[in-house]
């Protein structure tokens, strides 16, 4: 198996509404970004799949040395050998690896923020890192479109919080910060019982809006110029932007105990608006 056809495997187990914005991607990019998500898959999966902590982290530093052998043209990994030919050619910056690496190691240490401050630089470490180098890999000629890319990606992981809340929250995990937490009265153990349901829409409420408050952002950093290029990537913000509020309009009781997807005709329909310049995020 080649390391392209490997990534390519690694990608299409994860069931990703990610995969939909590769249909308008040239070969050459649509490879790249396939490493590069790949990459994503295996850090992660060290920490959702090993339950020893010392494994885990002795894995992840594994990763650091093979990201410095892939930047010494020395890669070992299938992942990082189907990196290779892209690194120089996108001018993806080694900082955002290791950042990425990072923040899978902040799942290892921690299980709970206390604050918006805290969650942020999670986001930023599994998810803005991704979109900068997703923004590299599509084209930009402004680096406002960095930023851009930067605060869709804390927008598509806030989404991915408030949707998982339930299911996070059952394995020892809660992404809500505490303070916010503590602000509505709202008890770690009654995230898992929905004991009071007003007080669980209200804090739906209030992290669905900062959620899209940063899609907002994000959108309002992106330069004319350059929104062909980043399609793709409108692609994802806007499918992630509808489940937003379709989360939204759900009860408390079924965030909590359901997890709130779109169907794939639905996003397929949404990738194909987007390549039209129709655009949900306002």
């Amino acid at each position: 198996m080649s390391p392209q056809d490997y990534c390519k495997q690694k990608t299409n187990e994860s069931h990703s509404s990610f995969l939909f914005a590769f249909i308008f991607l040239s070969q050459k990019k649509r490879n790249a970004l396939t490493a590069l998500y790949a990459f994503c898959r295996e850090v992660d999966d060290v920490v959702d799949e090993c339950k020893e902590y010392e494994i885990s982290k002795s894995t992840l530093d594994w990763w650091r040395f093979e990201i410095d052998r892939l930047y010494n043209n020395e890669p070992q990994h299938p992942v990082t050998k189907a990196l290779d030919p892209y690194i120089k050619h996108y001018e993806l910056d080694k900082a955002y690896f290791v950042e990425i690496i990072n923040g899978m190691e902040m799942d290892l240490n921690f299980s709970r923020y206390e604050s918006f401050k805290e969650l942020q630089l999670y986001c930023y470490r599994v998810a803005s890192t991704v979109g900068i180098l997703s923004a590299q890999i599509f084209g930009y000629k402004d680096s406002k479109t960095l930023k851009y890319a930067h605060n869709l990606g804390i927008a598509l992981q806030l989404t991915n919080i408030i949707r998982d809340i339930g299911e996070d929250a059952k394995r020892g995990r809660i992404y809500i910060p505490i303070d916010e937490l503590k602000k509505l009265n709202i008890t770690e153990s009654e995230i898992l019982k929905n004991i009071n349901e007003k007080k669980f829409q209200d804090l739906i409420q209030t992290q669905t809006k900062r959620a899209h408050d940063y899609y907002k952002l994000a959108i309002s950093n992106l330069p004319d110029e350059d929104k062909i290029n980043q399609k793709p990537g409108l692609m994802m913000g806007n499918i992630y932007y509808v489940l937003l509020s379709k989360i939204k309009k759900n009860s408390s009781k079924n965030i909590l105990n359901q997890k709130i997807e779109l169907s794939n005709l639905r996003k397929f329909l949404i990738v194909v608006l987007t390549s039209f310049n129709y655009r949900w995020i306002k």
